[in-house]
């Protein structure tokens, strides 16, 4: 949903497909990522409050009554500096009496910026959910990718959030340490989101986005070897009240549960799609065909 232009590719989580999208920021904060290509074409921004108060004049006044979510890109809203983020939320706040909840993409570096009583003065204006991307944890692969901060750092930062009241969704990127550490990426990732236990888990698939590079330096699964990899993490995963979801384009197995209800549900489910493959060598052997260019 958009009443104004945005400076593109504009990327938000499946879960954010009906909010309404205000960029605060351009690109990402870190943008160093070995692995992404999603803000490689862009120079990051902090953009003035003034900017985004202009672009809340632009929604019709009779549409904001239906306005409930709102989004806050590019990739890391929150290392906004906290007189201006605390502005933008209570614009927000003012122009939609709706609102409920507005969420936006967390880095460790935007996290470890802000003490526990920032973040729950922020939650007291609506900023309820972070999308915090993991992608591992793995000490090697998270090092390989140059994601900047240790498994035990952002395990850290992401407490700190949930102290301070956030609901967080933490992502992990299946294939990202390649076939020579899948087992070891799966474990530690398993280990790190159960001592975490966030609201939600999502799964992602590696793909090609502009890391042509990254891709030539690893060993990268096949279909059936990243479904390996899948039945590895769930196997090894027991979180506390967390929902799992795999819905993204990139993934190849869709899966959607709650933990610990559903733990043995999605093994199994998982376990179904792998005799599956092995039955049909031609599609296991096969690399993921899924990519995106801009």
């Amino acid at each position: 949903m958009s009443y104004f232009p945005y400076h593109e590719p504009l990327f938000r989580p499946p879960s954010e497909a009906h909010s309404l999208i205000f960029q605060a920021t351009i690109g990402c904060s870190h943008n160093r990522c070995t692995f992404c290509g999603m803000y490689k074409h862009k120079r990051f921004q902090v953009r003035p409050v003034e900017e985004i108060l202009r672009e809340i004049d632009l929604v019709p006044t009779d549409h904001r009554a239906s306005i409930r979510r709102i989004f806050l890109a590019d990739g890391d809203a929150l290392i906004y500096p906290l007189d201006g983020l605390t502005k933008i939320l209570l614009l927000l706040s003012e122009a939609f009496p709706r609102l409920t909840r507005v969420s936006c993409y967390a880095s460790p570096q935007s996290l470890a910026g802000k003490s526990a009583a920032e973040l729950a003065l922020l939650r007291a204006h609506k900023l309820r959910l972070l999308y915090f991307g993991l992608e591992s944890g793995d000490p090697v692969t998270l090092a390989a990718v140059n994601k900047g901060h240790t498994a035990q750092e952002m395990l850290d930062h992401c407490r700190k959030a949930r102290q301070a009241g956030l609901k967080l969704s933490v992502t992990a990127i299946l294939g990202l340490a390649g076939r020579l550490r899948s087992l070891q990426h799966a474990h530690a990732t398993a280990r790190w989101v159960t001592e975490l236990s966030p609201e939600y888990f999502s799964l992602l698939t590696l793909f090609s986005r502009h890391n042509d590079d990254f891709l030539r330096g690893i060993v990268p699964l096949t279909q059936g070897e990243t479904l390996e990899e899948i039945r590895e993490m769930l196997l090894h995963l027991r979180p506390e009240r967390t929902i799992l979801r795999s819905n993204h384009a990139s993934n190849l197995l869709p899966l959607a549960g709650s933990y610990p209800k559903d733990r043995q549900r999605l093994i199994d489910q998982t376990d179904a799609a792998l005799r599956h493959a092995r039955q049909n060598r031609p599609w296991y052997d096969a690399m993921p065909g899924y990519g995106e260019h801009f």
